[in-house]
């Protein structure tokens, strides 16, 4: 079930006061960041953005969830490692992609509203990774409980926008799905109303298979630990806190808020794992790692290029190539996080 123990480390990814502050309290965090915008009004009057009526809370989420979506690429495209294992995938797919949904009305629909849902997915495998690589910390072995791992972190994300209040706005969201109703077919204006009423069965449902699940989930870790099994505290609080503010989120606040929460937590996590394993190549990339203070000079400039990207989106999404080309980047995002953070090939630290 595990490694000597002499082989188990302090079970932390980066170090005591990174990993608590950017990715096990990251859930907090984001709560705390999210205070002043519901309760300082200027934050969330109306402005003018060209054709659009944002408010500051809504461009400042907007440019974090897009950054982070955009950063992958530092690890997919600017790591020569990683890219020459996947050239076609790095390089043909994204271009045909845009050729696709550029020409094809249906197609940049379905990809829309595939990015929505993946998201979900793509966010609940971000905390499982994470909590894969506590396990590999603490010497265990990485196949244990890791089905266990992937159906938990999917019922705390999944499960509370299902049976939560905020169902019919997230349907709604999707509705939307980023494309511009002017691309949706009549059929999608009926879904959110049509799940909505649903909703008492779908609570039923998400209830009656996540009590007995988590139940299960602790008794099967119990029988892991006598048999070996060192539990990663690290992992236990991550999943915990998450557990916590999910529920809270979806499940009593309004949409927006529970998106801001959620998505911002999502984002800081990436960018600093992002940052913990490319930081030396990105410092190497800029030329900078003979310069003095080079390495936080990367990190502005990684920072800087990453937000650069999701302001841009947030100007020019009203233009049919943009959307594409924000659509891609999403898809890209979540597909190649599938397979460029494998902890069992030993791609992670």
């Amino acid at each position: 079930m595990s490694l000597p123990n002499s082989t188990a480390r302090s079970g932390f990814i980066a170090g005591p006061i990174f990993d608590t502050v950017c990715f096990i309290a990251a859930p907090l965090l984001a709560v705390l960041v999210a205070i002043p915008f519901l309760v300082v009004p200027s934050l969330n009057s109306r402005l003018f953005i060209g054709v659009n009526v944002v408010s500051l809370r809504e461009i400042f989420i907007h440019a974090v969830i897009y950054s982070h979506l955009f950063i992958v690429f530092f690890r997919s495209h600017v790591n020569g490692g990683i890219f020459r294992l996947f050239p076609y995938r790095f390089v043909v797919v994204p271009i045909a992609l845009f050729g696709v949904m550029y020409w094809s009305d249906a197609a940049m629909v379905f990809v829309g509203v595939l990015a929505v849902w993946w998201d979900v997915y793509h966010s609940s495998m971000q905390t499982f990774g994470l909590g894969r690589i506590y396990d590999m910390k603490k010497g265990n072995d990485l196949q244990v409980g890791r089905r266990l791992d992937q159906v938990l972190n999917l019922v705390m994300y999944a499960g509370p926008i299902l049976a939560g209040a905020s169902l019919f706005t997230h349907l709604d969201y999707t509705r939307r799905a980023d494309v511009g109703n002017q691309y949706l077919p009549p059929l999608f204006q009926q879904v959110p109303f049509e799940a909505s009423d649903a909703r008492p069965f779908l609570m039923a449902a998400v209830l009656g298979f996540s009590l007995p699940f988590i139940a299960y989930y602790f008794y099967a870790y119990w029988r892991y630990h006598q048999q070996g099994y060192m539990v990663s505290w690290q992992k236990v609080s991550l999943y915990a806190i998450l557990a916590v503010v999910s529920l809270a989120c979806w499940g009593f606040d309004s949409f927006h808020e529970a998106f801001f929460v959620m998505n911002f937590f999502h984002a800081f996590q990436y960018f600093a794992i992002v940052w913990h394993q490319e930081g030396d190549h990105v410092t190497e990339v800029f030329r900078l790692k003979t310069v003095p203070r080079g390495k936080e000079v990367a990190l502005a400039l990684f920072v800087l290029i990453g937000i650069s990207y999701g302001v841009w989106s947030g100007l020019h999404a009203q233009f049919r190539a943009s959307i594409c080309v924000l659509l891609v980047v999403s898809i890209m995002h979540f597909w190649y996080d599938g397979f460029i953070w494998s902890v069992r090939k030993g791609q992670v630290r």
